[in-house]
């Protein structure tokens, strides 16, 4: 393993890139905060602000912060990019204030019409409905996007990719939690991810589970195989035992029938949500009472306004149920009778508490059981050099990828694979080492 905070960045193209929507189309650039949005339909719009969220709320994680202490050239320039593709005339990079240092760095180097924000140390400061409104005091409506108060939000690592002009071919990510050295590392997209956490010298217990992205929000992995994506952001290794797991695994129906029997109707699940707080229709309470009742039209429109962030659950409850679950099983039902909000957008203003309501930073990892793990993550340089990667066909919002290669083709590092199906959301796909191809069902496999 090599010097700390020397990972492998190459410069952009040949210093005559000019951004558009077609370019980040060909590039396969795709949100990879996690949701996995494809750039150039996000950037096909026309507002006055660009928002990078730097926020990184989620408890271990450090990769947007590690990438702007020592990326920020081309994270910046990404940022410049985005800002002439949408029109804006201004950009804000929103990260938590406890990071001075990179604070003064990036307000140095910072080009014309770019200002940093300092944002709060609390969760979830990175959900972009929370970001927009931290940063310019607007709230987006109920179901809407930041585009309908005139900005767009991308991730530090996005931005970065445009400013790289080059396929997507690997992916950085914080490796966490009960392992010997956690880290930040830059890895081939597709790698199994128990080659990841090995770079990070491996688990420091015998019996663990790992859970994908952050803890809050975080995906159960089935397996040690299961390969990196585009918005894999993180890598938590926990004891088996812990709360976490047994959380993110536990199955709809123990959560349906505890929850039924065991709910108060405290309102702390409402009182504590954060898009309630801005003045959203969503009360986890009024979602836990349809467990039991049945509830009127308005209790299914509230579930469907839930941004997952699982702080009801988490956090707030004191009964240990699980709220965010009730509210995602419901939504695919208010989504078929198409309940949605019929108010007034104007009329939706933040609870008058919402800024005393905030979960620190301290308090959240306290009450999730994470003290005892040391919350660093240093960018770390590491060989990679894996025999087989996997490229799923579906990394990403909207439909999979659509494979232009063949079995026993070769391949190298940035050629195409995959592409979108014609006229539907999606992004391309391209190799990430050299090798020889396999094409499954659902994903490309190379072979070095």
């Amino acid at each position: 393993m090599a010097e700390t905070g020397k990972s492998h960045v190459e410069p952009a193209g040949n210093g005559s890139y000019h951004p558009s929507a077609e370019r980040l189309e060909e590039l396969g650039i795709v949100g990879a905060g996690g949701g996995g949005f494809p750039a150039a339909a996000k950037f096909r719009t026309r507002v006055s602000l660009v928002i990078a969220n730097a926020a990184e709320c989620e408890p271990l994680l450090h990769k947007d912060k590690e990438l702007l202490h020592h990326h920020a050239e081309p994270f910046l320039r990404g940022l410049r990019m985005a800002m002439e593709m949408v029109g804006a005339a201004e950009g804000v990079i929103g990260i938590k204030e406890k990071y001075h240092e990179i604070i003064a760095a990036l307000e140095q180097q910072a080009p014309a019409g770019v200002r940093v924000v300092p944002l709060p140390d609390v969760y979830p400061a990175g959900d972009e409905f929370i970001l927009v409104h931290l940063v310019t005091g607007r709230v987006i409506p109920p179901g809407g996007l930041p585009k309908d108060v005139d900005a767009v939000v991308s991730n530090v690592e996005t931005l970065m990719n445009i400013g790289l002009d080059r396929p997507v071919t690997h992916k950085y990510l914080t490796v966490a939690g009960a392992v010997e050295t956690p880290i930040t590392l830059r890895v081939p997209v597709g790698i199994s991810i128990g080659e990841v956490i090995e770079a990070a010298g491996g688990t420091s217990v015998s019996d663990f589970g790992v859970l994908l992205g952050g803890v809050m929000m975080a995906k159960p992995a089935t397996s040690l195989e299961e390969p990196v994506t585009k918005t894999t952001g993180g890598i938590v290794v926990l004891p088996a035992t812990h709360a976490l797991i047994t959380r993110h695994n536990a199955p709809w129906l123990h959560v349906q029938r505890v929850g039924r029997s065991a709910c108060d109707q405290c309102r702390f699940c409402t009182e504590f949500c954060p898009r309630f707080l801005l003045g959203h229709p969503i009360q986890p309470h009024r979602a836990m009472q349809s467990l039991g009742f049945e509830t009127g039209a308005d209790a299914m429109v509230s579930t469907l306004y839930c941004c997952e962030c699982n702080l009801c659950t988490m956090y707030a409850c004191p009964e240990d149920l699980d709220p965010k679950t009730v509210c995602v099983q419901s939504k695919p039902l208010a989504r078929e009778r198409d309940l949605t909000f019929k108010g007034d957008p104007a009329t939706i203003t933040p609870h008058p508490m919402a800024e005393f309501r905030r979960v620190p930073m301290r308090r959240l990892i306290a009450r999730l059981g994470l003290g005892e793990f040391n919350n660093v993550g240093p960018l770390t340089e590491y060989a990679f050099a894996p025999r087989t990667v996997k490229l799923l066909l579906k990394q990403h919002a909207g439909a999979p990828a659509t494979p232009v290669v063949k079995c026993g083709d070769r391949v190298r590092m940035g050629d195409l694979l995959a592409v979108p199906e014609a006229g539907k959301l999606g992004a391309r796909i391209h190799a990430s080492i050299d090798g020889v191809v396999t094409v499954k069902s659902d994903a490309v496999v190379i072979e070095a």
